[in-house]
């Protein structure tokens, strides 16, 4: 119960400001009619409500499964097991992520279908996958984080040369959208999991990082796809 009223006091403190400016603002400029204001005072109760249940869900049950799944995956002591599920950890989640649906579907929507929903749910899918098993391979090969991430952008700026001009900013924007609310919350507790089975000098930290770099394969991955389909 403590935990469910916490989540509820950080969707209040996150969401109530941005809904009181937006009322102020919309007061000013562009005011509501009674029906609007009804519509839109309604929807942010209900994505307040919504929102809690879902941080409230994802706190008792991703949060204890990723941690659980990166301490099997140290414990069977197998780099094929570790890639694998890695890899089809990071797809899956991916997939599943909200803000990724929602881009997919306006990128479609916005091309008139030159650029295929599906097609481009995948590829992000597929860019967090291999990005998260290599997330996962540096804490057992003790890699320095900055090297992967300057040979990741390095290689990111050298593919925006050669990648379709319209496919540059959805890239990027495929990198943001797999911060969400579920992507991130299981990849830093399946990281969490896996260090504390790893022993290192930092175990305590080790773990961050995985964002970063599980955010930087959609941005290559799409790029790829631009090149590809130029």
């Amino acid at each position: 119960m403590k935990k469910l009223l916490n989540s509820f006091k950080e969707v209040l403190v996150s969401i109530l400001p941005m809904t009181v400016l937006i009322m102020i603002i919309s007061g000013i400029w562009a005011p509501f009619t009674s029906e609007m204001l009804v519509s839109f005072i309604g929807g942010a109760i209900m994505m307040m409500i919504g929102m809690a249940l879902f941080l409230f869900g994802a706190d008792i049950s991703m949060m204890e499964v990723g941690e659980r799944v990166g301490s099997f995956l140290v414990s069977r002591r197998s780099l094929k097991i570790l890639i694998a599920a890695g890899f089809f950890v990071g797809m899956f989640v991916t997939i599943a992520e909200p803000d990724v649906q929602v881009l997919a579907g306006q990128v479609a929507a916005v091309s008139d279908g030159t650029i295929n929903r599906t097609m481009l749910i995948a590829v992000v899918g597929v860019g967090v996958g291999i990005f998260l098993v290599i997330a996962l391979l540096r804490f057992v090969f003790q890699i320095k984080l900055y090297h992967i991430l300057i040979v990741g952008y390095i290689a990111v700026f050298a593919l925006s040369f050669f990648t379709n001009p319209e496919m540059a900013p959805v890239a990027f924007d495929s990198g943001g959208v797999t911060t969400g609310p579920i992507t991130v919350p299981f990849i830093l507790s399946l990281g969490s999991g896996i260090t504390s089975g790893v022993r290192t000098s930092r175990e305590g930290t080790d773990s961050f990082g995985m964002v970063a770099l599980s955010s930087l394969g959609p941005v290559l991955a799409v790029m790829i796809l631009g090149v590809i389909f130029r």
